[in-house]
């Protein structure tokens, strides 16, 4: 029984179109005149019966089956009009000259007719096709415009928090003056670059960033790994409860091992005591 079942779901829903072309080819396959004196064209209606079957078996579109199923009516309309047409010819031939012409004249035309009616609905086909190939394009074109424009003001907002573009990405840097020295809990007066920053990452909820720790070289290595995992930690904590989603946002800590200046002055250590927010990849996050 479950097999029955699952071997009735397979089979496609009928279709009208198609049942009236098969009704209409298997009449003109009974009719001796045509299979006689119009093989070739009812051969052509087979072919695009075929055709119309395996769209129908493969669950393509209604809209091609139909189109397939109605080019097969032509064809078959084509065949009988043309064994028609010729027997037409074989009965004029025994009789007068004018009745001749006017007959094989009538046929003709209807048999042309039938043609043009289906060389115009290919033509119809193709232009259907064009036009969503063109809509397609058209779609694509205008999605990778927003995208660009949304890559554009993204970059612009970065800017405006002074943040620099470098081969790492945008990278926005939090200097030293957040911590206390030694410290990582960040200071009162630092709240105000929090509360912008995650203003910029709920509006901006594609932009992922890494959080990430550098000390000078005062002290020993592993304390100074330590404190910037700490304060890159106490940045992802209050920009989360600031509201900013915790799968934007990501840590590291590496010590003094980047520094952007000399650690052999005063000004220098300052430089490099820093946390910095690296938007990477922007183009590809937008």
């Amino acid at each position: 029984m479950a097999s029955l079942i699952a071997a009735c779901s397979s089979v496609p829903p009928a279709n009208t179109a198609l049942d009236q072309a098969r009704e209409r080819y298997e009449a003109a396959q009974r009719d001796s005149q045509v299979t006689n004196l119009a093989a070739e064209e009812l051969k052509q209606a087979g072919r695009s019966l075929s055709a119309a079957n395996e769209a129908w078996e493969s669950r393509e579109p209604d809209s091609r089956v139909d189109h397939l199923a109605y080019m097969t009516l032509q064809h078959v309309v084509v065949a009988q009009e043309t064994a028609t047409g010729r027997a037409a010819q074989a009965v004029t031939a025994r009789a007068a000259e004018e009745r001749e012409h006017m007959l094989l004249a009538l046929r003709t035309r209807e048999a042309e007719q039938a043609r043009e009616e289906l060389a115009e609905s290919e033509r119809r086909n193709e232009r259907m096709v064009t036009a969503q190939s063109e809509a397609a394009a058209s779609a694509a074109n205008r999605e990778s415009e927003r995208k660009d424009a949304r890559v554009t003001e993204l970059e612009e907002q970065l800017m405006a928090l002074n943040a620099k573009k470098t081969d790492r990405g945008m990278v926005l840097t939090l200097g030293d003056v957040l911590f206390d020295t030694g410290r990582a809990q960040i200071r009162a007066e630092g709240a105000r670059d929090m509360q912008k920053l995650a203003e910029f990452l709920k509006r901006y909820p594609e932009a992922r960033a890494s959080i990430e720790g550098h000390t000078d070289t005062v002290g020993s290595a592993q304390s100074n790994y330590v404190l910037s995992q700490r304060r890159a930690d106490s940045v992802l904590s209050a920009l989360r409860s600031l509201g900013v989603p915790a799968d934007s946002l990501s840590t590291r800590a590496h010590g003094p091992d980047i520094p952007v200046a000399t650690n052999d002055t005063a000004a220098g250590r300052q430089m490099n005591r820093r946390v910095e927010i690296v938007f990477a990849n922007v183009d590809a996050e937008a």
